[in-house]
């Protein structure tokens, strides 16, 4: 029986997990708000790990945002080997996850649409 998932697959989410904890307790940027990570990729051989990121109430711009997590990488990297047991931890690259902001954007669109239904039904 094939396993389900795989060790990049494990490695992704607990870097997932410690990332948020990370993010949430030692990292002190007010302009970058509340930061979640929605997702995190691993390659087969654990050499990258693609950590995609949403703000809320951030300062900022995302490109800015994005790129104050990528100049604290190291120290990301350094308190992520401290908690993790691997012999080598991925590189990290921070990514703006867009998937939110254009699932609000469906949200309205649906919402648009509705009350033009139901007006439409009101004129006949």
């Amino acid at each position: 029986m094939p396993r389900e998932f795989t060790r990049s697959d494990r490695v992704a989410a607990q870097i997932q997990r410690e990332l948020a904890d990370l993010l949430r307790t030692e990292v002190r940027d007010g302009e970058l708000g509340m930061v979640t990570v929605s997702d995190v990729e691993a390659t087969r051989d654990l050499s990258l790990a693609k950590a995609y990121v949403s703000f809320l109430g951030a300062k900022l711009e995302p490109k800015a945002c994005i790129k104050r997590l990528n100049e604290a990488v190291p120290m990301l990297r350094h308190a992520l080997g401290k908690r993790m047991r691997l012999r080598v931890l991925p590189e990290l690259r921070f990514v703006h996850d867009e998937s939110i902001v254009r699932g609000q954007r469906m949200d309205a669109l649906l919402a648009g649409l509705s009350h033009e239904g139901d007006k439409a039904d009101e004129a006949e």
